[in-house]
């Protein structure tokens, strides 16, 4: 039986969750369409645009994402954390980018508003900041205004999408990378590119510019960030699981080259090595792979005391028990 978004999506869980979505009436999102000859290639770079929008707004951290012809993916990370930590001032300001907003919430934000004028405004902007991290309403955001928009160009009226997006809840790390991977091989897969670093409208793209260049020509969405060579010290919540950028360009890379009977693409064999590719210095590599400097542990003790400081401070795990003190 179908179940409703909102009952698949447990932050206790994981806060990590890979959406696909699907157009309707043999529709293209992007691309050539071959039944009516229309090029909607330009629509891929819609999707895109809007990433980076609802990344400035949502507290949700966009991990990967692959726009194919005719369906999308995204890998995103819900960021319940942030979206607490925003001021009623930020929340209200960042969901009015998108909708206009009520006027008592208005009158609120200029400071013209009575004493219970102001607790009917905070009961509001407390709705919307639970929205900020909700994923629903960030594929609602991303879903609707590509459908009206597609509809407008098209002059019709009617559904664009095949139906609700569909939900798959990522629990650990393997499953998060695993999915990550495929998300960013699906152009390869589908013959569509030779190579990761050459798949038009992709995460794994937009990584691998970055590693080339640092600067980007043009705005993109704002990725969660890996470890990189240049990264020191960061905050667990700052990166993706603190897995390293070239590590997973190799997972991908390795990925992409073993043969699939169910798939048209695949990386060639005689492709070099996705460093050559990228024109990665051998010595910058040794570099990146040296260990890290270990992070002063936030808690020393027994076992049982570490997991009790865990759950008493609202932690998962607690770094640095292979130092358990005698």
């Amino acid at each position: 039986m179908t179940r409703a978004r909102y009952t698949q999506v447990s932050l206790d869980s994981t806060p990590y969750y890979h959406c696909i979505c699907r157009c309707v009436r043999r529709a293209f999102l992007c691309g050539q369409d071959h039944y009516s000859g229309q090029d909607y290639e330009h629509r891929r770079q819609w999707v895109v645009d809007r990433l980076a929008v609802l990344g400035e707004v949502f507290a949700i951290d966009l991990c990967a994402y692959a726009v194919m012809s005719n369906h999308y993916h995204v890998v995103v990370r819900l960021n319940q954390k942030q979206a607490q930590a925003w001021s009623d001032t930020e929340v209200a300001e960042r969901w009015m980018r998108l909708f206009s907003g009520p006027l008592i919430v208005k009158r609120w934000l200029s400071g013209k508003s009575a004493d219970g004028e102001a607790l009917k405004a905070l009961e509001i902007v407390g709705q919307w900041r639970e929205r900020l991290y909700d994923l629903g309403w960030f594929m609602k955001c991303l879903n609707e205004y590509l459908a009206r928009r597609a509809n407008e160009e098209d002059c019709c009226k009617g559904r664009f999408w095949e139906g609700r997006y569909k939900c798959q809840a990522l629990l650990d790390e393997k499953a998060l990378f695993q999915c990550m991977a495929y998300v960013d091989l699906n152009p390869v897969r589908a013959d569509m590119a030779s190579t990761p670093e050459a798949s038009d409208y992709t995460s794994v793209k937009q990584r691998a510019s970055e590693v080339k260049c640092r600067h980007a020509t043009k705005k993109m969405p704002r990725l969660l960030p890996m470890v990189d060579s240049e990264t020191v010290e960061v905050e667990d919540d700052d990166t993706v699981c603190r897995f390293r950028l070239m590590d997973y360009l190799e997972l991908v890379d390795s990925t992409g080259r073993a043969v699939r009977v169910d798939k048209r693409g695949a990386i060639s064999e005689r492709a070099a090595g996705v460093l050559d590719r990228l024109g990665i210095d051998e010595r910058a590599w040794l570099r990146h792979m040296q260990p890290r400097k270990q992070r002063l542990p936030v808690a020393v003790g027994s076992l049982e005391r570490l997991k009790a400081y865990a759950a008493s401070t609202g932690r998962k795990w607690v770094s640095g028990q292979n130092l358990i003190a005698c």
